[in-house]
Order: C-alpha cells, then sequence, then structure tokens
C-alpha cells in the first residue's frame, strides 16, 4: 500500500473518531438539563446558564437564594398574575395562551410573548437569553418535564431566585436589596408590583427607579396580585 492511501485512511479514521467525539458531546449537552431537573428538584441551584451568559457580557453577579417562606406571598401571588394567570393549571405549556397569540398577530395586534413560569425557569437556569425557534424545541419538552418532577411550589421558588430583575441582579432577595433596601421576606404590595413590571425586560426597565411605563404597568400587576385568591392556591 502507498503512503498516499494510508494517509487518507488515517484522515477518515480522524475524522470518523471527531465526528463520534462531537456527537457524544452534542448529546451530553441535551441530556443534561433534563438529567438536572431531578437533582433540582432536591438541591438549590449555585448558578444559572443565564448569570453565566450575563458574566460573558460583562455583567456581574448579585444572587441570595432565600426559600419560598422567606419571600412575602405578596410577590409569588402578583409574579403568577402577571406572568402566567394559568400557572396552576397548567403542566408546563399553556396552550390557550399560545393560541391567544397566534390569534392576536393574525389580527394584525402587538406581538407578545407566551412563555410559562416554567418555560421560563428552564430557560434561564439551562438555555440561553436570546430568542429563536431552536431555543423554543428544548423549552417545550424541558418545561413539561420540569413541571412532571417538581411541585409548584418548588417550581415558583427556584424561578423567584433565579429570575434577572435587573442587570446583574437576580432572584427576589437581591432585588429587595438592592432595589428597596430590605429583605424579600418584607416586600409591600407595591413592591411586588414594580419587580413584575420590569419583565420581560429587567435592563431597559428599573424597579428602583421606575419610568411611567413602568409605573403603570406596576399598578396593573399589583391589582392582578391582589385578586390572585385561588388562582395561586396551588403554592399555599
Amino acid at each position: 500500500m502507498t503512503a498516499r492511501p494510508r494517509a487518507r485512511r488515517r484522515r477518515g479514521t480522524a475524522l470518523a473518531r471527531n465526528a463520534r467525539r462531537f456527537a457524544i458531546a452534542l448529546a451530553v449537552l441535551i441530556a443534561l438539563p433534563f438529567l438536572l431537573v431531578p437533582v433540582y428538584a432536591v438541591v438549590d441551584p449555585p448558578v444559572s446558564a443565564l448569570m453565566l451568559w450575563r458574566l460573558l457580557e460583562g455583567r456581574g453577579i448579585a444572587h441570595q437564594w432565600v426559600d419560598l417562606e422567606d419571600i412575602a406571598p405578596v410577590l409569588p401571588a402578583t409574579m403568577i398574575m402577571t406572568e402566567d394567570g394559568r400557572f396552576c393549571t397548567h403542566h408546563g405549556v399553556d396552550w390557550e395562551a399560545v393560541q391567544q397569540v397566534v390569534e392576536e398577530a393574525s389580527d394584525g395586534g402587538e406581538p407578545r410573548g407566551a412563555s410559562t413560569i416554567p418555560m421560563q425557569t428552564v430557560k434561564n437556569l439551562f438555555l440561553w437569553p436570546y430568542r429563536s425557534y431552536a431555543r423554543k424545541v428544548f423549552e417545550v419538552p424541558l418545561a413539561y418535564w420540569l413541571d412532571l418532577v417538581w411541585s409548584k411550589r418548588r417550581i415558583i421558588e427556584v424561578y423567584l431566585n433565579m429570575v434577572e430583575l435587573g442587570p446583574g441582579i437576580y432572584g427576589a432577595q437581591a432585588a429587595a436589596r438592592h432595589f428597596f433596601g430590605k429583605d424579600a421576606r418584607n416586600l409591600t404590595a407595591r413592591e411586588a408590583g414594580l419587580l413584575a413590571a420590569v419583565l420581560p425586560n429587567p435592563i431597559a426597565r428599573s424597579a428602583g427607579r421606575p419610568g411611567p411605563l413602568t409605573r403603570q404597568l406596576a399598578m396593573r400587576a399589583q391589582e392582578r396580585g391582589r385578586i390572585a385568591g385561588a388562582y395561586v392556591g396551588c403554592i399555599q
């Protein structure tokens, strides 16, 4: 056998080996979030993918975990009512909300999202912050898996500890300390409304120095939180 065929064979073997390694690495990356969901059902996540993305963008990380019992009940109630009103009844994805968004878009309405709190939680924990159809391919099955494995209380607990509420500010405790100088257990209805109002754009909106639009959204969120009642019974 001449040197040239042997070289071609070696190159082919190396390419095949690299392709296998890439396929294995890709499979691990895809499987890892699904494997971590049962772990995070009992272990508090130390960091999220969103925090790491923001760190790469040059932002710091202000974050302190607190249990749901140490967060004023008005905050989860307000967040649920503004971000995912059917949180207690759907199983990870709210297809009624998706249908409404499609209908509004087809009628020329203002485009808006239909991400549930489970979908936002898996996005923050495991995925990347930039919108794409590829992200939705992972987000939807992960949201179903999360809702199956975790209780509703656990979902809202992790969500409130990992959600970005300001540039480099993650979770209810860090936000309460930064914007209001108090612990999350002492948040008022007005402050809960302001925190809810900065979503989904906590970089442009501020709970500490709200503009006219943020104040208007906060008032709506505060009112929704006030009438939450049975809508948030699953986290009681």
